[in-house]
């Protein structure tokens, strides 16, 4: 069986860099922001199954590797915040196979649309 993703189909940079030069001074203005297109189009309910449990596992998989490594430095360590963070994502997993098996009678597609936004936040 061939399955055909749309996945990464285009990445759209927003990055503006102005600069101009003064007889001794160098402004510089930035705004940097990225967008990604991560999935976009119609896939059937096994297809966008596919995409959207992949997805959520691998943002589940990422908080409980900090979890390790979180505890590997500490034993004592707190991460309720991370336990939360997996806990809401299950939650949104389970919602998704719901939603995704009501959908499900032979003809029906499913429209994704995902992107990812990006911005470079100052932490001065």
């Amino acid at each position: 069986m061939n399955i055909k993703y749309n996945i990464c189909t285009r990445i759209k940079s927003l990055i503006t860099n102005t600069a101009t030069m003064g007889t001794n001074e160098l402004t510089k203005t930035d705004k940097i922001m990225q967008k990604i297109q991560l999935v976009k189009g119609e896939f059937t309910p096994f297809e966008a199954s596919n995409i959207i449990m992949s997805l959520i596992d691998q943002k589940i998989n990422f908080h409980q590797r900090q979890k390790i490594q979180k505890w590997e430095e500490n034993h004592e360590s707190n991460s309720d915040e991370l336990n939360d963070r997996i806990t809401q994502l299950e939650n949104e997993k389970q919602a998704a196979k719901e939603f995704i098996s009501n959908a499900i009678n032979g003809k029906t597609k499913l429209k994704i649309n995902g992107t990812l936004e990006i911005t470079i936040v100052d932490n001065q």
